[in-house]
């Protein structure tokens, strides 16, 4: 992420400005972007303030206080998809999550959708492994 203007410099583009000449003006004077200009006088305008927003920080994910839910149901039944689990999630708390946050989420705090090898899903402890010919279709008992 590019660094901040200083705070010098937007003092003197909205000095400029105020001083009535056109936002456009100010832009090419202190060769600055026009969008950056109008931002400026714009959040000049409504907070009375010219620092820049603080950056960088870390996110908060809006899906941490549902921790001990998300896991409890992922536990419960290990082959829920994402869809089930956000409906799930609404139903039981009110918290509207996408499918792929809610997925990205199980990815960080340590949920893998594993394969094996060959690049197949591993399955569950509950399957049972069908028996499978060389040509990859279900074998049959009266093959003659």
């Amino acid at each position: 992420m590019p660094k901040a203007y200083s705070l010098d410099l937007r003092e003197r583009v909205a000095g400029f400005v105020d001083s009535g000449r056109s936002r456009h003006a100010a832009a090419a004077h202190f060769k600055v972007s026009v969008s950056f200009v109008v931002n400026l006088m714009k959040a000049y305008r409504i907070t009375g303030r010219l620092t820049p927003k603080p950056g960088g920080g870390r996110r908060h994910a809006k899906l941490d206080p549902h921790r001990a839910f998300l896991l409890a149901r992922v536990a419960e039944k290990d082959d829920i998809t994402m869809p089930e689990l956000a409906a799930e999630l609404v139903a039981a708390t009110g918290t509207r999550a996408d499918p792929a946050s809610i997925s990205r989420w199980l990815i960080r705090n340590g949920y893998r959708f594993k394969k094996n090898a060959a690049g197949q899903r591993t399955r569950s402890a509950r399957r049972q492994a069908s028996t499978r010919g060389v040509d990859g279709h279900a074998a049959t008992k009266n093959a003659a």
